[in-house]
């Protein structure tokens, strides 16, 4: 097959920009549009995005795009791709799909044609007259129709990204570990900086903070469908592992405090960082955020707090926001990046934002609230 092929990083919405910059960090020339990154690359993509896209929900090959606006043209449209050259002959491939504004708004259906049509496409390229025995890698296609069009994507993933493999413990209403690196990577922070979450629950912020203050690729502990499929040699996936491991700067010193009210989060935040091999690496502490004291300058607070949506909870929320914001006014030179739905924030913080951008957090609508640091230099 072609040495290039087509690749997707599926971004939240929002995040599509962080996403693009990433990859490009990674040498690669990128198309955006709403939810994802394209882009053409080798083979050995594969193996790199997935280790080191911090943000992106999955990484994707594009198999081909068409209209489609009769079961006949679908069933043509996907047969006349060249999955062969993708899935071998044992592999196993279910088929998702999803359909907006389409024609073919069934996608039971949809996802049966596809199918069929793939079934089809192997048998005669394989030589199979029974039926096609599924008993090998795992190749998870999808279907996705939108305004007539069609897009077939084998999910090189498996796992969505987010899941690094770290979080043996979680809290109520956890932030998803992409999104927590989206927050960091949104602001100046460096490593050579103090950071702080004062509502670290699980210590998700804390820990994506490390990984980025050590470059560690966050995918390094985790495993991807695509590991098992024959198309890429294992010698890629060799590279690109080593190449992680080449790039770790595990000297680098760091200083990142979590905190909580709640001890059992707090129990629960050390244990993923131990997980995470990161155990001496941030400083866990059970505590108020009224009595929050940075002892540096230039520092930076980043923090997803409680946004007050249980019935009860309000007014406790609307303290905490209160003090936070008295303690920081206290320290100019600190920034400050709060991700909350609470449409008060400004208000009971004290300040406008410098800067605000709309982000989700699953479905939740948010503002993340950036406030810079008046900087000055250190003694």
């Amino acid at each position: 097959m072609a040495q290039k092929i087509t690749l997707i990083a599926t971004a939240a919405m929002g995040l599509e920009a962080v996403v693009a910059d990433e990859v490009r960090n990674l040498g690669y020339e990128v198309k955006v549009d709403n939810g994802k990154v394209i882009f053409d690359a080798p083979l050995s993509a594969i193996p790199r995005c997935n280790l080191w896209l911090r943000t992106a929900d999955r990484v994707k090959i594009l198999i081909g795009e068409f209209k489609a606006t009769t079961f006949d043209e679908l069933f043509e449209g996907t047969k006349s791709l060249p999955w062969e050259h993708y899935m071998e002959e044992d592999g196993k491939f279910p088929v998702s799909g999803k359909s907006v504004k389409s024609t073919l708004y069934s996608v039971p259906d949809c996802q049966a044609i596809v199918k069929k049509a793939i079934v089809e496409r192997l048998k005669l390229k394989y030589g199979v007259v029974s039926k096609m025995p599924e008993t090998g890698a795992l190749y998870k296609v999808e279907v996705s129709l939108l305004k007539d069009v069609v897009q077939l994507t084998l999910d090189t993933s498996g796992a969505g990204l987010h899941k690094r493999g770290y979080r043996v413990g979680q809290g109520d209403a956890p932030l998803k570990e992409t999104l927590a690196a989206a927050l960091l990577l949104l602001t100046n922070w460096k490593p050579t900086y103090t950071l702080i979450d004062p509502f670290c629950g699980s210590g998700t912020i804390a820990i994506e903070a490390a990984l980025i203050g050590q470059n560690i690729a966050p995918g390094f502990n985790r495993e991807f469908n695509s590991e098992e499929w024959g198309l890429i040699r294992q010698k890629l996936w060799d590279d690109a592992f080593q190449e992680a491991e080449d790039h770790a700067n595990y000297d680098q010193a760091l200083d990142i405090i979590g905190s909580d009210i709640d001890h059992k989060m707090i129990s629960i935040a050390t244990e993923n960082s131990k997980e995470a091999g990161l155990g001496e690496l941030i400083t866990w502490k059970q505590m108020q955020v009224k009595d929050l004291s940075p002892r540096s300058n230039n520092g930076y607070v980043v923090s997803n707090p409680p946004y007050g949506q249980r019935i009860g909870d309000k007014k406790e929320v609307m303290q905490m926001y209160q003090d936070l914001g008295e303690i920081m006014q206290d320290n100019p030179s600190w920034s400050v990046y709060i991700l909350t739905a609470f449409e008060e924030f400004e208000k009971l913080y004290g300040k406008k934002a410098t800067k605000k951008r709309k982000l989700f957090n699953g479905f939740i609508k948010t503002d993340y609230y950036q406030y810079f640091g008046e900087k000055v230099e250190e003694e």
